[in-house]
């Protein structure tokens, strides 16, 4: 399965949002799956990748061509992906992946969940997506969705194919399940 991670070119405020990104990429090797992200050698984006590729996963990074990106690409990825705009890199990126996690990150992170999810709602996007953090840090987007639906913005249905977890058992339950 071919897995998009989601995640910060930071490194955050706590050594556990590493620790999850380095768990994420271990499992995606370890259980045979491939890992497609932002390519960069940074932050929460490298653990998730090194680890990945410590554990014998094929590492896809899709890289827009912006110079401080592409400043930042990791060097040793199996194979590299190019796109003109971040938007192309979000198209890109779904279309390589059977699935979603998205661990911590900041507004590009968002942006990427959000888009994912919109367009699984509308039945465009058929993978599940799991939110991995520790420390609760997708709880609050957690309780975002839930008004959504509360509110009448938004349907059950449209998060039947999401989790949000900190465990990697349940992660790995989910997506393979």
């Amino acid at each position: 399965m071919n897995i998009a991670v989601y995640c910060a070119s930071r490194e955050g405020n706590s050594p556990e949002y590493l620790r999850c990104a380095r768990e994420v990429g271990a499992w995606i090797g370890k259980s045979g799956h491939a890992l497609v992200y932002g390519g960069s050698k940074g932050g929460l984006m490298g653990e998730v990748a090194d680890a990945a590729l410590e554990n014998g996963a094929q590492v896809t990074g899709v890289i827009p061509d912006i110079e401080v990106i592409k400043q930042r690409r990791h060097p040793k990825l199996t194979q590299y992906a190019y796109t003109d705009t971040m938007a192309q890199r979000r198209t890109r990126m779904i279309e390589l992946a059977d699935a979603f996690i998205a661990l911590p990150g900041g507004l590009g992170t968002l942006d990427e969940v959000s888009e994912v999810l919109s367009l699984a709602s509308l039945g465009l996007v058929k993978g599940k997506m799991v939110l991995f953090g520790a420390r609760g840090y997708y709880e609050p987007l957690k309780a975002m969705f839930a008004s959504i639906v509360r509110e009448g913005f938004g349907e059950e249905a449209y998060f039947e194919k999401l989790l949000c977890t900190e465990s990697i058992g349940e992660l790995a339950a989910f997506l393979e399940g």
